[in-house]
């Protein structure tokens, strides 16, 4: 179910999975694609503390990442998080495959645990994305907690938290942390409702009640456009927001017949959305009417003569056409996560229940049309 790009490496493509297995020692499997001859190459790491529900990765350090597990002890199962480093051999993109990987299965090196017995399961750790990879957020249960990470992150201090009140068992589905503001807000999903929050003082900034019908399993934030965020959740509709007007969805995708678990925004070109979900499927869409260059490159006025300046409006008034690009088949069970990678903005990877991973590329068509 866990699955997450290798944010500080931009030179190679690479990604990180995470096992769930009963009988078995947990891993992390590090996916490194060889993009020039299209060939996959893995490593392993023993994650030996329990199944893997959520990793996550800094966004300044290489070698380090944040993992959400499951550990029993008696008869309860509590959900943990904790902060690991990965050998230094590892840290960094390679293409040497080992030899005889059964002998060299290493171990990931605990770094710090974010201590939850007083608050709860963790359902994810986010690290602060423009940052040292010193601050992280975790959600558990109805908490929302900052750490910050010292003596080369072996020991965490909680440094702020906050706690969800109402009705009922509140828990936190996911979250996701702004790139925008100075990184001074996160987003949370709890049941139907996305949250918005400062994190300088732990306050609520915007609520989005029923923003979708059913759970809301994920959320993004449009990297390159403030304010704007899509979440996606178990009424199969993917929804866009304007988090300064929050009555309604700025845009809503139905494409998907069942759960969709995961939303992401594409880092450089921001109207392509990828979503994974329960009916097998990921799509790729196109929502070039919300995106940061609805109308592609504009030309400079100056540089029209008078019959090309009536062209020119003509053509911005042309309606702006949101899409569907390709829907991918691979999967023949339930997608959980869906991520682009973070070293080449065309190549995206999908995790399903059957523990299928699929490297895919947005159609080259497409490319050069957004490029040109």
């Amino acid at each position: 179910r866990a699955l997450t790009p290798q944010t500080a490496e931009t030179d190679a493509i690479r990604f990180l999975v995470g096992t769930q297995s009963l009988r078995y020692d947990n891993q992390i499997h590090i996916i490194d694609f060889d993009d020039e001859n299209n060939i996959i190459n893995k490593n392993v790491l023993l994650h030996q503390v329990g199944e893997i529900w959520h990793i996550s990765t800094s966004p300044a350090d290489k070698g380090v990442l944040a993992t959400c597990y499951n550990k029993t002890s008696d008869t309860k199962v509590m959900t943990c998080a904790a902060v690991w480093r990965m050998p230094k051999e590892l840290e960094s993109g390679s293409h040497e495959s080992p030899d005889d990987s059964s002998s060299n299965t290493q171990t990931l090196e605990l770094l710090c645990h974010l201590d939850n017995t007083a608050h709860g399961n963790m359902a994810c750790v986010m690290w602060e994305p423009m940052g040292d990879g010193k601050k992280v957020i975790s959600l558990a249960d109805n908490n929302i907690l900052m750490w910050d990470l010292q003596e080369s992150s072996a020991k965490a201090v909680l440094s702020s938290s906050t706690a969800l009140e109402g009705k009922g068992q509140l828990k936190f589905t996911s979250g996701r942390w702004s790139p925008h503001h100075n990184c001074t807000q996160i987003a949370t999903a709890n049941d139907t409702t996305v949250r918005g929050w400062d994190t300088r003082s732990m306050r609520q900034i915007y609520c989005i009640e029923n923003a979708h019908g059913q759970l809301v399993r994920d959320l993004d934030f449009n990297p390159n456009k403030q304010y704007y965020l899509a979440s996606c959740g178990d009424d199969c509709k993917v929804k866009f927001w304007d988090t300064r007007n929050v009555t309604e969805a700025v845009k809503t995708l139905e494409e998907h017949s069942h759960w969709v678990w995961n939303v992401r925004y594409n880092h450089s070109h921001d109207q392509l959305i990828l979503t994974g979900s329960s009916d097998s499927r990921v799509i790729l869409s196109n929502m070039v009417s919300i995106s940061s260059e609805p109308f592609g490159h504009m030309v400079d006025d100056d540089e029209l003569s008078d019959q090309e300046d009536q062209h020119q409006e003509e053509k911005i008034k042309e309606p702006l056409q949101d899409s569907v690009i390709a829907t991918y088949e691979e999967h023949e069970d339930s997608v959980y996560a869906v991520e682009w990678s973070s070293a080449d903005p065309w190549l995206f990877a999908s995790l399903s229940y059957d523990g299928r991973l699929v490297i895919n590329r947005v159609p080259r068509a497409l490319k050069y049309h957004i490029l040109l």
